[in-house]
């Protein structure tokens, strides 16, 4: 399925295997990974067609299913669930009442989904006139080149979902290396610095910021030492945090941002990603301070630029004990079913068991 900007296959979860080295050892197969072109597997060659979203009906209660993403690396073997990915999410509904997994109403499904990656609930609101999912529809999110049925989704309570706060080190504004910097985390570690502390204008695109060898030296420096600040660890080897440059708009938006997973710069934005940026972005003291208009209320629409349009959020706020707190995000995406069927995998991973898995792209496939 195609989830906002991202696409990869969805499974359920009882189709893949249950012990986790193994079921990694079938997705990068799956994927075709390590190899740049992903030649041997179904990957896209971009890390945003190399995501896989992994279903079932949920035993939480008041959730519908439980939603485990992974980033699949594109020339290692590495299968990432540490972060979450608010693009593929939008697929998640869609997928789930085409598979049964929660009975569909008329003409719009609420599906409550648990995102494992990171402990929080989202709520996406599935067109299904007669109670049959439809994806067309005249929405159209920057990035996609199609109109499609629009999916309204809410996150809630995501601040600190992956390091514990919104703000891990307790400040808006940090240094790293001489950088003014924004640690922020809600629903998305990332990252924040103005472009113009490392003599950018955050309005080239992907493909000049990527062949700067010594600016990308640079942003990794920083976001090893951020990553250590976050809590999270030696990151070298993990996809987060992301790190994003901000800088005045050009597009009638509220703020331009070019942001890099983790190493190459994004054609669009991650929609978690975008949530968390976002935040910064209303957060007294980060380094938007000058570059995002101050707007007073609980409820600010924020319309975030990027390489491939724009991006518009909303997020509500309250204040307690002279704290501000996050309280909702929400915005609209799209997704797309684009294939069913099995994906084959060599035998030797399942040990003579079996070659293939289901690979459950889309509605109602029969299991062998």
């Amino acid at each position: 399925m195609r989830g906002g900007t991202s696409k990869g296959p969805f499974f359920l979860a009882k189709d893949l295997p249950s012990e986790i080295a193994l079921r990694d050892r079938v997705l990068l197969a799956v994927m075709g990974s390590p190899d740049p072109r992903q030649i041997d597997g179904i990957g896209g060659a971009d890390p945003l067609t190399s995501k896989v979203a992994i279903i079932s009906r949920s035993e939480r209660p008041g959730i519908d299913v439980d939603y485990l993403f992974a980033q699949v690396s594109i020339d290692r073997p590495l299968v990432d669930v540490s972060p979450n990915c608010g693009n593929m999410l939008a697929g998640v509904g869609p997928f789930a009442v085409e598979k049964g997994l929660l009975a569909s109403q008329d003409p719009i499904t609420p599906v409550t989904i648990y995102m494992v990656n990171t402990g929080n609930v989202a709520v996406a609101r599935v067109p299904t006139p007669g109670g049959a999912v439809s994806y067309e529809g005249g929405a159209s999110i920057a990035g996609v080149p199609a109109t499609s049925a629009a999916i309204g989704i809410d996150f809630l309570n995501t601040a600190g979902s992956v390091c514990g706060a919104l703000l891990p080190t307790g400040h808006a504004l940090d240094q790293i290396a001489g950088i003014d910097a924004t640690l922020i985390d809600n629903g998305m570690p990332v990252v924040v610095l103005r472009a113009a502390d490392f003599g950018k204008s955050g309005h080239e695109t992907p493909a000049d910021l990527d062949t700067d060898k010594e600016f990308k030296l640079r942003l990794e420096q920083i976001r090893l030492v951020a990553g250590e600040r976050m809590g999270l660890g030696d990151v070298r080897s993990k996809v987060i945090p992301k790190m994003t440059l901000v800088a005045p708009p050009r597009g009638g938006g509220d703020v331009a941002t070019r942001t890099f997973i983790p190493h190459k710069c994004h054609a669009a934005i991650g929609v978690l990603g975008a949530v968390t940026v976002a935040t910064a972005c209303v957060l007294p003291g980060s380094v938007a301070v000058g570059i995002v208009p101050v707007r007073g209320g609980m409820e600010k629409r924020i319309s975030v630029e990027h390489p491939s349009g724009e991006f518009s959020l909303e997020i509500e706020t309250a204040e307690t004990d002279g704290q501000l707190k996050v309280v909702r995000s929400g915005l609209v995406r799209t997704a797309r079913e684009l294939f069913r069927g099995e994906v084959m995998v060599p035998a030797r991973l399942w040990d003579g068991n079996t070659s293939t898995v289901d690979a459950a792209n889309a509605p109602s496939l029969e299991h062998g």
